[in-house]
């Protein structure tokens, strides 16, 4: 597993397309919403209103154009895939969706991401469905050399060293009374991953009995880390405070550190170089593509 500031960065720049889309979807259902009311009048101030036109000239100044940018990509990359006959399937949104949440560092990390920006899952996969549209119509012009691959590895060798990881289960739980409660039962010899799906509050792990895969230290947040790489592996912790709540966590396995080596990594570094090389291309190929298409906006 990389460096995992560069694979949260890899999850950053998929949101990072997303987000303006967020804006226009916020502007229009500002707008509906007035718009279903029977008045023109959104807000008053003492005596004075505030119509839903001037909150519509504003909004359309502050988010309108950018948004509408976006949206009017979006459909460029339909039509193309259309055009192309290419087609991105649910598969391949999956398998990407998987490979962005390992990289994130696992679940609890890619949801706390998610949060953050104030994005669902299913508008982030519609996104992971545009970006795989993009590559497949930029990547077949996309070059990559021998050359470029050994330099690009020497210049970041460091982000593909292997971290120690480890390999963990978690029940989460509200309060400090349920998770002894749940340490005494797994003293008595109960079944963790059952225990994970009566208990854990993490949605996203307790139909997998708690599991959390493999992950980097600084992937999770500092009390759970500490307590998981102290830990031997098939221990269980005691109950273990942080601001999600209070953990039980079983190590199942850990992964030394490992030096990366330029073969090892081949694969990897092309994939990086590939994806740098398309988002640089991709504003070029956009604006080429506009001027293909007949382009009209009424903001």
């Amino acid at each position: 597993m990389n460096n995992s500031k560069n694979k949260k960065d890899v999850v950053i720049f998929a949101l990072s397309i997303a987000l303006v889309v967020v804006s226009a979807v916020a502007l229009f259902f500002v707008l509906s919403t007035y718009k279903a009311k029977k008045d023109n009048i959104v807000a008053r101030v003492g005596d004075a209103e505030i119509t839903k036109e001037e909150l519509f000239e504003v909004l359309s100044k502050v988010n309108g154009e950018s948004a509408l940018d976006s949206i009017i990509n979006y459909k460029i990359i339909d039509l193309e895939l259309e055009k192309n006959k290419l087609t991105v399937t649910d598969e391949e949104v999956e398998k990407e969706l998987k490979k962005i949440i390992e990289d994130a560092g696992g679940r609890e990390a890619f949801d706390q991401m998610l949060a953050y920006y104030s994005y669902t899952e299913e508008d982030f996969k519609k996104d992971i469905r545009s970006n795989t549209g993009i590559r497949k119509l930029i990547e077949p012009n996309i070059k990559v050399t021998e050359e470029e691959m050994k330099k690009f590895f020497e210049e970041n060798k460091a982000s593909f060293d292997q971290q120690e990881q480890v390999k963990a289960s978690h029940i989460l739980v509200d309060d400090e009374e349920t998770a002894k409660e749940i340490k005494s039962k797994l003293d008595k010899g109960e079944d963790f991953a059952k225990l994970a799906k009566e208990y854990s509050k993490d949605t996203g792990t307790k139909e997998e009995g708690g599991d959390l895969g493999y992950f980097t230290k600084d992937s999770m947040v500092k009390e759970f880390a500490d307590v998981a790489f102290a830990l031997e592996v098939n221990k269980i912790s005691g109950s273990v405070k942080s601001q999600y709540g209070y953990h039980i966590i079983k190590v199942v396995d850990k992964k030394a550190a490992v030096e990366a080596t330029y073969e090892d990594n081949k694969d990897k570094v092309k994939e990086t170089i590939t994806e740098q090389k398309i988002a640089a291309e991709a504003e070029t190929w956009f604006e080429n593509k506009k001027e293909e298409y007949k382009i009209e906006k009424f903001l």
